[in-house]
């Protein structure tokens, strides 16, 4: 024989059936026959044989059946059955183990065939993701430009000359305290000239590397500059860039270089993504949901293991939106539903992301549903939209419309010897960050864990959890000038919540990070909140840049003489009251002060 002969039970539809799974894996490098055919050409084999477990008939004459018989067949063109094939011939305990697992099989057929079809559906063939691949790459490249464009527009009042959080003096301090070692720590473009221009012309190249990865121009250079381009605006946007969301695109970005095609000119035509590739892409999916709802139990606060958390979510999110105002009125009885349906799917359903079929759809429109009531509910910037865009890669052809559906064809991609050590590397190293969800790293883990923390500044593996403690109260910090220090008068911000009869805004997928900025200062003190200091600094100078970030300068004239921060408790009002919010004074933020006062500090 010129090449192996697999003999199978022709009669037997649940052989059939993984027999096609077979042949499309091994194509024409293998032949089947089903017994009822090959049995006269193999009168050595009893007839029983056939009808017990599938045969593999090597060219040597030489003959396996069974368990092992599947892994050889399967080994090469498998992970998971290379190493089951591995195990095999190196322990007899597991090879016991695999044979009589087949043998369980091979008798409870019955079981087993409606267990496939409940499990993988009519097909048990091996999925393609070549159109959720294509939309997610052009997800990838929208959303990447609107936090560019994001960033550009606040720039110049957050991190310019006369910004809240100059740039230059930062990366000037980095140098003074760590030395050649600062671009290690502080990983950034920005340090070849650190001023507003170099951010701007950063900003220009990631968001012409964005527009050419939307049109699939030469994909993966475009995500290689657009992940260099990001991580180094976040290093240089220092507190106003550090939200989970931005390691996220980053991270994202840089998992994305090995799943895009290399084609140089306009070509939506779906391709097939290397299968390690995606496989990183849904494991940081993973880690993004299951780490999200790990860090809720094991933060200590009691509001999320007795299912109250909702009770305050929607009113002390950093930034609601009107329909946060409507499901703060739910009955107790919905929220607390609704906090159990989050936790079963941030920490059950994720483990289906790398089941068969039916449970792995079940799973990702669950996480698409939470997603989707977490965008309605809150401004979360760009976050939604890209937990959102790492779902597609779980959605297999299968499940787009036919006018999607095109004759894939063959595509460049990162050599194999390049993308799988790197992305090897990634998941190994993904088990740090997973692992401090848990609040304790086992020693065995320590090695590891030293090796994360040198590539940690790189922000290319991150860990996730937000709002693992649920604030209770929201305060809401108000600005006020004066220039007599009699009569203040009080800055409004353009998104956050201020006047009682304002509604709150619709602003996502843009972030004002200077908004969500004043929503963390006001779980602490002026005294801990450096960029806050600076912040009132700037508004008794009068920077244009930064009053730019605002939506109303009650001194436009002249910057006032004084100013001072007070920090009121707000709540939103209940059915048939007129305003949205309503507001008691608490206490005062920062006391009274004036230039000449900070020159003599």
């Amino acid at each position: 024989m010129k090449r192996p002969v697999v003999v199978f039970d022709g009669s037997c539809g649940f052989c059939r059936q993984w027999i096609e799974r077979w042949r499309e894996l091994t194509g024409d490098a293998v032949e089947y026959r089903p017994s009822s055919e090959a049995a006269a050409d193999f009168p050595e084999i009893p007839p029983e044989e056939f009808d017990r477990a599938v045969q593999l008939i090597r060219p040597d004459g030489s003959r396996i059946s069974a368990a092992e018989a599947v892994l050889e067949l399967t080994a090469p063109h498998s992970l998971a059955a290379k190493c089951g094939m591995f195990a095999y011939r190196q322990s007899q305990m597991l090879a016991g183990l695999f044979e009589k697992s087949y043998a369980a099989v091979a008798t409870h057929r019955g079981f087993f065939s409606k267990l496939t079809r409940w499990l993988w559906g009519a097909s048990v063939q091996r999925p393609s993701f070549a159109i959720a691949n294509t939309i997610f790459l052009r997800a990838l490249a929208v959303i990447f430009l609107i936090a560019l464009v994001s960033y550009r527009h606040q720039a110049a009042g957050l991190n310019g000359p006369n910004g809240i959080l100059p740039v230059g003096p930062f990366f000037e301090a980095v140098e003074n305290q760590l030395g050649d070692g600062a671009f290690w720590v502080r990983p950034s473009l920005a340090w070849l000239s650190p001023d507003l221009a170099t951010l701007h012309l950063l900003t220009d190249i990631g968001i012409a590397a964005s527009l050419a990865a939307l049109l699939g121009i030469l994909q993966p250079l475009c995500f290689f500059t657009l992940w260099a381009v990001m991580l180094s605006l976040c290093v240089a946007g220092q507190d106003f860039y550090g939200f989970q969301w931005d390691s996220l695109l980053i991270e994202t970005g840089f998992l994305a270089i090995f799943l895009a095609p290399w084609r140089l000119w306009p070509n939506a035509t779906p391709v097939e993504p290397p299968r390690l590739a995606r496989f990183a892409v849904v494991a940081l999916l993973f880690k993004l949901m299951f780490s999200s709802g790990v860090v809720k139990l094991t933060s200590g606060d009691v509001n999320w293991p007795k299912l109250r958390a909702l009770d305050f979510h929607f009113l002390t999110q950093p930034l609601p939106n009107p329909l946060a105002w409507f499901a703060h009125q739910l009955p107790p009885e919905i929220l607390t539903t609704l906090c159990g349906s989050m936790f079963f799917i941030e920490l059950l359903l994720p483990l289906a992301f790398f089941l068969p079929r039916n449970p792995r759809l079940i799973a990702a429109w669950s996480a698409l549903a939470l997603q989707a009531g977490i965008a309605l509910t809150g401004n979360y910037a760009f976050f939604n939209f890209l937990s959102a865009a790492l779902c597609l890669l779980l959605l297999d052809d299968r499940c787009w419309p036919k006018f999607l559906h095109q004759k894939t064809t063959p595509a460049v991609f990162f050599p194999k010897a390049i993308r799988r050590p790197v992305l090897a590397a990634i998941l190994i190293l993904s088990v740090i960050p997973l692992a401090s969800a848990f609040r304790s790293m086992p020693a065995s883990l320590e090695p590891l864990a030293a090796l994360y923390s040198h590539i940690a500044p790189f922000r290319t593996v991150n860990s996730y959890g937000l709002f693992a403690v649920m604030t209770t109260h929201r305060r809401e910090i108000l600005v006020q000038g004066s220039r007599d220090g009699h009569d203040w008068h009080t800055y409004e911000f353009l998104y956050k919540p201020g006047p009682v009869d304002q509604p709150p805004p619709i602003v996502a997928p843009y972030q004002p990070r200077l908004d969500w900025q004043m929503w963390f200062a006001s779980l602490g003190r002026v005294e801990t909140t450096p960029w806050f200091q600076s912040f009132l600094i700037r508004l008794l100078q009068g920077s244009p840049e930064v009053l730019a970030l605002l939506e109303k300068n009650p001194f436009p004239e002249k910057p006032p003489k004084f100013l001072r921060a007070i920090s009121d408790d707000y709540s939103f009002t209940t059915t048939g009251e007129k305003a949205w919010w309503s507001r008691e004074p608490a206490t005062i933020y920062c006391p009274e002060i004036s230039l000449r006062e900070e020159s003599s500090n």
